[in-house]
């Protein structure tokens, strides 16, 4: 199944990086964060991508099109020009890198990607998350319900230490823990190709008109992940990203 991941936005909230790279070149433990969600596609055997680019599109370009130098040794006869590559192994995805334009919204990156798609039941993520989500099960159960679309539900994570009181006592501290009481889009959508009819046009957000419409015609279900979740909107979620990759992360 092809997994289109959403890269062409301009990251404005982590200019220390974007100034230079797109927020999905952004690196967690010397790998882009681009590299880790495809990681947690392939672990259950979904290795075609779709790339849909748009702000500084060509380093994402030159990343995947030097991947395989950029990842092994490699000797150059410098008369001849011929590389030879040493003890070379990567993984066997497939990638389509699609320029979608610098000002297209999300919804006009999605609808620029029905040539690409087909007919197909397809899968569709941003380039700023990652999770340890099982997409097996999401999968199932996206295919048990029979609706057009199925989005990731996903506890936000608290920005602060989450107290538990009891009266006046702190009865349980948990620093940036997951909050429970609330859910919000976690990205790792599956859809079904009738979703490319709701689209149009360059300047439409997914999120507003074509979800809001999917939701209004009973559409739209919800796949409820339970576990770890983090987006990277600023440098602290980049800062803890970092330190989680040095000790245990959970998407590894």
């Amino acid at each position: 199944m092809k997994v289109i991941i959403l890269a062409g936005g301009l990251g404005t909230r982590l200019t220390e990086f974007t100034s230079v790279i797109p927020k999905p070149m952004i690196p967690i433990g010397g790998k882009p964060m681009i590299w880790h969600i495809m990681s947690t596609y392939a672990k259950f055997g979904h290795n075609e991508f779709l790339v849909a680019l748009g702000y500084k599109a060509e380093v994402i370009k030159e990343y995947f099109l030097n991947y395989r130098a950029l990842n092994s040794n490699f000797q150059v006869a410098l008369d001849s020009g011929v590389v030879s590559f040493e003890d070379f192994k990567t993984e066997k995805w497939n990638v389509s890198l699609i320029d979608t334009g610098v000002d297209t919204l999300t919804a006009g990156r999605v609808h620029q990607m029905q040539e690409y798609v087909g007919n197909e039941t397809f899968m569709l993520t941003y380039g700023d998350g990652v999770a340890d989500i099982d997409i097996s099960a999401l999968l199932a159960f996206h295919k048990s319900h029979g609706k057009l679309v199925t989005i990731t539900a996903v506890h936000p994570p608290s920005r602060f230490g989450e107290l538990t009181l009891d009266g006046d006592k702190v009865s349980d501290f948990r620093e940036k823990s997951q909050m429970n009481l609330s859910w919000i889009n976690g990205g790792y959508f599956v859809i079904e190709p009738g979703f490319f009819d709701l689209l149009s046009g360059k300047d439409t957000m997914m999120e507003l008109q074509p979800l809001e419409e999917v939701a209004r015609l009973g559409e739209l279900m919800a796949y409820r992940h339970e576990g770890f979740w983090q987006c990277m909107d600023t440098k602290r979620d980049h800062e803890r990203l970092e330190e989680l990759w040095k000790n245990v992360a959970p998407w590894k």
